[in-house]
């Protein structure tokens, strides 16, 4: 009886060892939890939404025009934002309006609200670039008005999008999948 008893207990140890190495391998290399933090996305997300980043995507694919990726803004915080233009691409917003090497793109995720954003053009940003350099997104919040983004921080490298933010979880009434 008591060999049974040492036995069972040893698969249940093993049980959750496996369970634990899962759940960390899951966490590191495939899906990962975050918060939002601050309005800087509104109206698409809100303050303290909770979402499920994919890791795994930009492994196989590069990021694309509107997606809304994390990314290491320094060693101590990501921030979550959305692409707006990709590396070889001019940007520039003139009276609200967002011109992708000159042409005129509309943001539907902005479900027409006035959104006030300051008119610039890349090469009066940070870096003084043409174009988006090889390499690099350029991303912004979608509350234009205050949100810390490309016309800060300048272009972001694509080696520090930590991933696309695919799902709000919680609060469950905004339950919803992200760009589908």
């Amino acid at each position: 009886m008591a060999k049974k008893g040492k036995s069972e207990w040893l698969d249940w140890i093993k049980a959750l060892l496996i369970a634990f190495g899962l759940a960390f391998l899951v966490r590191t290399f495939l899906f990962t939890p975050i918060i939002v933090d601050g309005p800087s996305m509104q109206p698409t997300l809100h303050d303290r939404d909770q979402m499920i980043v994919n890791k795994f995507l930009y492994n196989f694919n590069e990021p694309e025009r509107f997606d809304i990726v994390v990314f290491h803004a320094n060693d101590q915080k990501d921030f979550i934002k959305r692409v707006i233009a990709l590396p070889g691409e001019h940007v520039a917003y003139k009276d609200n309006i967002l011109y992708i090497n000159g042409q005129p793109i509309k943001e539907n995720f902005l479900h027409d609200k006035e959104v006030w954003t300051y008119n610039f053009e890349l090469e009066e940003l940070t870096g003084n670039y043409s174009t988006v350099p090889e390499g690099y997104v350029f991303v912004l919040g979608d509350n234009r008005t205050n949100s810390t983004d490309s016309r800060i921080l300048g272009p972001i490298p694509m080696d520090q999008i930590v991933g696309k933010a695919s799902v709000i979880y919680w609060p469950f009434d905004r339950f919803e999948f992200i760009g589908e």
